[in-house]
């Protein structure tokens, strides 16, 4: 009789809310060894790393904003962009996101936690939440770092950007605060994909890997001849997207578009991960993941929504060719070399000349015209043409094109000398870089004007 009054009194026990769950799994996170090297690696390496390299003699000019990183800090960050986006991102959602759930497994603590929390729900939110807290904190840091290495190595000066016109300080920092975050939208799809990895595949390192592996196959994608819209329903094609942000005015519509398509991607992993963790038989202590459901649930999903995409940005853009066409690639290079003469000019300390003045055009052909004039390659040749007041002979120059099939192309200049045939130019202070020589730019994959 005594025993069931007691029973009577005993409360039943509460679930744990999410912000405590939150809180105990943040903890957890940063706890790891392997986390803590990661933050303190993100938040001291970029700043070393762009600080040594704005320093040498020799610059990765084969890097976007690469050969600008002696004149101006604001380089650095960009550089790091690029190369965080191709390896550093991808990499760390792995070893954040994918191994977030199957450390459980291997550990075989599920039954402790769940216990403790009494909501698989509860913990499927508390475990995403750490997971995405310590991404931004890791973003953060790679941004943070490269700025302030390059600023403090170089300074706070003008940026060129990527159709030759001369960014202020200001202007610059604020794009390329904005490039980092419309990076943070494929990163946080790539964790997402490593949620859906470590809740899927268990303890198998499958999971762990699953991000990288599907980041590797979105940039071998994005540099084989595929149309506009197959390029765009990628998510990774926001870590090339940017790039459009560092032209005036902004091509924002395809980065747009990557964003869009990759925080898709962000909620569906997620809520495809969710789904599979809340119906996992937690009594099976041999469980291996979810095998056949993890291809059914996970895999068909995101190639469902890949094909919606690529069908709903085809319908939307005119965007089944390649985009990179003749006119573009004319109007591009033409633009960029108007603002760059204008900039040497500035060198040489010549009379001032304005762009409606030196009413420049480009003449391009691919392949000598043996081919269709249109897509990437290596085989573009330009001559542009350009009028000085007062002087009645036109001016030309010779340009070698390198276009990859994200629209971004290298101007390898050649000759005349005094032009574009030298990496220098002779002014009355010494020798200074020539910007004519080799320079950036961007083809809008998406502009039909």
């Amino acid at each position: 009789m005594s025993a069931t009054v007691v029973a009577e009194h005993v409360a039943p026990a509460r679930r744990v809310s999410v912000a405590r769950g939150y809180r105990f799994e943040l903890v957890k996170l940063v706890s790891q060894w392997r986390v803590r090297l990661l933050v303190l690696a993100c938040w001291i390496t970029p700043a070393l790393f762009v600080a040594g390299v704005s320093q040498q003699d020799t610059l990765p000019s084969d890097t976007l904003f690469g050969r600008w990183m002696h004149a101006t800090g604001w380089a650095g960050p960009l550089v790091m962009l690029g190369f965080a986006g191709s390896w550093a991102l991808p990499l760390l959602a792995s070893l954040v996101a994918g191994d977030v759930f199957a450390a459980e497994d291997r550990l075989g603590t599920w039954r402790h936690l769940l216990v403790a929390v009494r909501s698989p729900a509860r913990i499927f939110v508390a475990k995403s939440l750490a997971s995405v807290t310590v991404m931004v904190v890791l973003v953060a840091g790679l941004a943070a770092s490269s700025a302030a290495g390059g600023l403090v190595a170089v300074g706070n000066q003008p940026l060129v950007g990527l159709d030759g016109r001369l960014l202020a300080p200001g202007d610059a920092a604020g794009r390329v605060l904005l490039a980092w975050l419309c990076a943070l939208a494929p990163t946080l799809a790539l964790a997402a994909i490593g949620l859906l990895g470590s809740v899927a595949l268990g303890r198998s390192s499958m999971g762990l890997l699953l991000p990288v592996l599907v980041a590797l196959a979105m940039q071998v994608a994005q540099m084989l001849p595929l149309p506009v819209a197959v390029r765009l329903a990628l998510p990774g094609y926001a870590f090339i997207a940017w790039n459009g942000l560092f032209t005036n005015p902004a091509q924002l519509t395809p980065l747009l578009i990557g964003v869009a398509v990759s925080l898709a991607w962000a909620a569906l992993a997620t809520a495809l991960a969710y789904l599979l963790f809340v119906r996992r038989d937690f009594t099976n202590p041999a469980y291996d993941g979810s095998g056949r459901r993890a291809i059914t649930v996970g895999v068909l999903p995101l190639a469902a929504l890949t094909a919606v995409t690529v069908g709903a940005v085809a319908v939307a853009t005119p965007s089944t060719g390649s985009g990179i066409e003749q006119g573009k690639v004319q109007k591009s290079l033409a633009t960029a070399f108007a603002h760059l003469y204008r900039m040497q000019t500035e060198q040489l300390h010549r009379p001032a000349v304005t762009e409606a003045q030196l009413r420049t055009s480009a003449a391009c052909t691919k392949s000598d015209g043996q081919a269709a004039q249109e897509g990437a390659g290596n085989d573009w040749r330009c001559v542009v043409s350009w009028h000085l007041p007062g002087v009645a002979v036109t001016g030309t120059a010779i340009y070698q094109l390198d276009i990859t099939s994200d629209g971004r192309f290298v101007a390898d200049g050649d000759g005349p000398k005094e032009v574009n045939g030298y990496f220098l130019v002779r002014t009355s202070t010494g020798d200074a870089p020539n910007p004519l020589w080799q320079f950036d730019g961007n083809v809008d994959l998406l502009d039909t004007h």
